[in-house]
């Protein structure tokens, strides 16, 4: 009985939701107004509606109680009460392949896991070279897992601590944990002091300077802009590699700098120096900026689509807009033209996205090759359709001297 309520408040939520504001937010705050859900009624209650934009804008033919129980089905890795409760023979085949799974739900009709895809994600003529647009659109089925990069200074404590914690973990790589998501690692690790919270790739693309880190430690001062700081993750990760670094941060929003001045004290990184800026404008840029001197990298992790990191967030599979390519590369332009001034002769540019759209990356490459004369050292598109992660496009380039 509750199952079927759960499923009839979760309709009504994604039908009334029109994507002003992340649903995260959104559903906080119906929960905040209807305090009759306990605990149990939210988890499940947000769990169908996730699975529902996991859907994209498949399978649309169905009613939408048909698709929101087909939705949880499709995107069940295991058995679970909720889904047993509405359909107790799906929740014995959780195990089975996505085409076995779309034949169960469509009572055998024609249509292909090929369709699926097209459905959740409709934007293939824009991905990025090399992405298998069928692959990559069915695994916003699933939520990808939870990574976590360990500090130097604890290498040796947080594996340690991992295995007394009972936890299921594996370790990536020497500094690299994955952990299944929502793992509540604050309750056992310091956060930023000890670990950060960073996807897989996220690493993988902060880790692409490690072959020039001998020319960098070679700089009499070294100096490092993080342009589009952000939480300031990879800020964090290149501390640890280049600790004596110079280090300045600017965003756009204040408010987010003051959460990222706050991480860094919990990072135990004091020595650096931060203003707002919006770098898109050079009329609006300020005098801090004009004062910057030249850099010997300057790490762009700029505004993008975000369309790599979507499984986290689906309901922009229903509403994102296309148009938004356009701009977003013109916008990723406009501030790589107040970012190249500062940029020393002979010295680096990473360029980051969470974008798997060939206009916000390849094509950017292209032009910063065209117009401003950057050698490309390394260009990467890093594949987490497959790896339960993020995907993210990184190019490490160079400003060749004189």
């Amino acid at each position: 009985m509750f199952a079927r309520a759960h499923v009839g408040i979760a309709v009504q939520l994604v039908q009334a939701y029109k994507g002003e504001l992340p649903f995260v937010h959104y559903l906080k705050n119906y929960f905040s107004s209807h305090k009759k859900h306990g605990s149990r009624d939210r988890k499940q209650i947000a769990q169908l509606c996730y699975c529902w934009f996991r859907l994209g804008k498949s399978l649309h033919w169905l009613t939408a109680e048909e698709r929101m129980v087909a939705a949880l089905f499709l995107c069940s890795a295991e058995p679970g009460t909720l889904l047993n409760a509405l359909q107790p023979n799906w929740n014995l085949s959780t195990s089975l392949s996505v085409e076995e799974k779309l034949a169960m739900v469509t009572n055998d009709k024609e249509y292909s896991k090929q369709e699926l895809a097209a459905g959740i994600f409709p934007w293939q003529s824009e991905l990025s070279a090399g992405i298998d647009p069928v692959l990559f659109a069915c695994s916003h089925l699933q939520q990808p897992d939870l990574f976590i990069r360990v500090r130097p200074a604890y290498a040796q404590l947080i594996p340690k601590k991992l295995e007394r914690s009972g936890w299921v973990f594996k370790q990536e790589a020497k500094d690299r944990f994955r952990l299944p998501n929502g793992t509540r690692v604050e309750e056992l690790f310091e956060l930023n002091k000890e670990l950060v919270i960073q996807d897989l790739n996220s690493q993988e693309a902060g880790a692409v300077v490690d072959q020039v880190l001998d020319a960098l430690r070679q700089q009499e001062e070294l100096r490092i802009w993080d342009a589009c700081a952000a939480s300031g993750g990879k800020s964090i990760q290149l501390f640890d590699r280049l600790p004596g670094a110079k280090l300045t941060v600017t965003d756009i929003r204040p408010s987010i700098l003051q959460n990222l001045y706050q991480r860094f004290k919990q990072a135990g990184l004091y020595s650096y120096e931060g203003f707002v800026a919006d770098l898109s404008k050079s009329s609006k840029i300020g005098e801090q900026y004009e004062q910057l001197p030249e850099q010997d990298l300057i790490l762009a992790d700029l505004p993008c689509s975000g369309s790599g990191t979507w499984s986290r967030n689906p309901e922009n599979l229903c509403f994102f807009d296309p148009a938004a390519i356009d701009e977003y590369a013109s916008l990723q332009k406009k501030i790589l033209k107040n970012l190249l001034p500062k940029l020393k002769p002979g010295a680096y540019l990473l360029y980051i996205t969470c974008s798997v759209f060939r206009k916000e990356n390849e094509a950017v490459i292209q032009w910063l090759k065209e117009q401003a004369g950057l050698q490309p050292l390394q260009v990467a598109l890093l594949n987490g359709y497959e790896q339960k992660a993020d995907s993210m496009f990184v190019a490490l380039l160079r400003q060749l001297p004189g």
